[in-house]
């Protein structure tokens, strides 16, 4: 299993979200801190689910964080995170 095809994985377990998508954007750091030959680095989330209703941007990233921690201190070097509740509009 890919670490993104992980990470979606674990997000749809813990989250049971209406969208998810995971992109690999491990390409446009080639050179930078963190990148690997191969990718699989630097990913990009953009959720919505119903549990991150009523919660601040912080408290979302948090739960993500616990989600995905094994891979947080492994294979991802960086995770930039869109989360939001339904009918919200992304920031």
């Amino acid at each position: 299993m890919t670490v993104a095809q992980t990470i979606e994985a674990k997000l749809r377990q813990g989250l049971a979200p209406e969208s998810l998508t995971v992109i690999d954007e491990s390409h446009r750091h080639v050179g930078h801190a963190g990148h690997r030959p191969g990718g699989e680095s630097h990913f990009r989330v953009e959720i919505v689910s119903a549990q991150f209703a009523g919660k601040s941007r912080i408290e979302r990233q948090r739960i993500i964080h616990s989600l995905l921690a094994e891979e947080l201190s492994g294979p991802i070097h960086a995770l930039s995170l869109s989360a939001q509740a339904p009918g919200e509009t992304p920031r």
